[in-house]
């Protein structure tokens, strides 16, 4: 699982016919400290996740096993949107 910050869209008008319907996001990966890590990651979005929300994403195997992702070809998937996060004061 990776943390992530939601930072656009990709609109794509042809595409795989199983993907119709679903809505492609373009992640940040983030630390949990907040700070931006490197490359993007494109998405699928299970949780109506919106710009700038932290949210949590799997990929491969896992993704394909998210509710609705069954059977799909994506590689990415976000399956939580995060509230907080909190480090243990000894691993900061």
């Amino acid at each position: 699982m990776i943390l992530a910050r939601v930072v656009g869209t990709v609109v794509a008008t042809r595409k795989d016919p199983r993907l119709e319907g679903k809505k492609l996001l373009i992640l940040k990966p983030i630390s949990a400290e907040g700070h931006d890590e490197s490359g993007y990651v494109i998405s699928v979005d299970t949780v109506s996740a919106g710009f700038r929300e932290t949210v949590i994403a799997v990929s491969g195997s896992s993704a394909r096993m998210a509710e609705g992702c069954k059977d799909l070809p994506v590689d990415s998937v976000i399956v939580g949107i995060v509230d907080t996060v909190t480090l243990d004061s000894k691993d900061k």
